[in-house]
């Protein structure tokens, strides 16, 4: 699985492979097929705006989810362009909102590197790969599966067993329901394994007034289930103080 220093990537831009300051250790995010695209959107920009390292996994199905939620069609030649259309995306109206992409350095080679789902020789396919961990948002049904039964059937899955096997961070935000008992198993076996389970459920004591409100908050959660202490506040915390967070709305 070893790869050269520097490699093509599909548009033609150089992969880093690290600095003077150290070698580069991404945090995989994957995305599954399942509804719920704007979640990775906001974890992405969460990570970019702290400068922390992004390899990026989409899979065949969540394209199609890409396309259908957001009307952007990804492109592994435009990756970098189709990648920052969506970054812009507001969850709320569907259009795009520059405000959102305001510090999000999605241009920066050194910070987001994007692999084919069909590349099980890419980097964080390697236990050897100098991966942090992985975020998989939103998770479907299917992904749980494959990822539980350590199926490897596109680079998402494969990636998956590798952050397990190397006991680096799993986060899967699993965005199903109603949940089978089939799921509910597979998820249970997940936890076993080591991962940390996200329903995407958001919470309401934080005072959510739009959409993105929401989202963050369930965007949120997984980062921090992840460890990534020094990413952007995306919701209010609870402070202990019933009612804190509709006084502050209003106010």
């Amino acid at each position: 699985m070893s790869r050269t220093a520097h490699e093509a990537d599909r548009d033609g831009t150089r992969t880093p492979h690290g600095s003077a300051a150290g070698p580069r250790r991404p945090w995989v995010v994957g995305v599954s097929g399942a509804s719920g695209t704007p979640y990775a959107a906001s974890v992405l920009r969460a990570l970019l705006r702290a400068g922390r390292p992004v390899d990026l996994v989409i899979s065949r199905a969540a394209r199609l989810t890409l396309l259908d939620e957001t009307g952007i069609r990804l492109r592994d030649a435009h990756w970098r362009q189709d990648v920052a259309d969506w970054l812009a995306v507001n969850p709320g109206t569907g259009k795009p909102d520059p405000a959102l992409a305001d510090g999000v350095p999605a241009d920066d080679p050194e910070l987001l590197h994007y692999w084919p789902a069909g590349d099980l020789a890419a980097g964080p396919s390697s236990g050897s790969y100098p991966a942090r961990g992985m975020i998989v948002a939103p998770a479907s049904a299917a992904s749980v599966a494959g990822m539980a039964l350590g199926l490897s059937k596109d680079l998402l899955q494969r990636a998956a067993s590798v952050t397990l096997k190397e006991r680096r961070p799993l986060v899967v935000v699993v965005r199903e329901t109603p949940l089978s008992g089939p799921v509910l198993r597979q998820l249970a076996e997940l936890d076993a394994a080591g991962a940390v389970i996200v329903p995407a459920a958001p919470g309401f004591y934080a005072g959510p007034a739009t959409v993105l409100d929401l989202v963050d908050f369930v965007a949120g959660r997984a980062l921090e289930a992840a460890g990534v202490a020094d990413a952007p506040a995306l919701y209010r915390r609870w402070t202990g103080e019933l009612g804190a967070a509709r006084r502050n709305t209003s106010a």
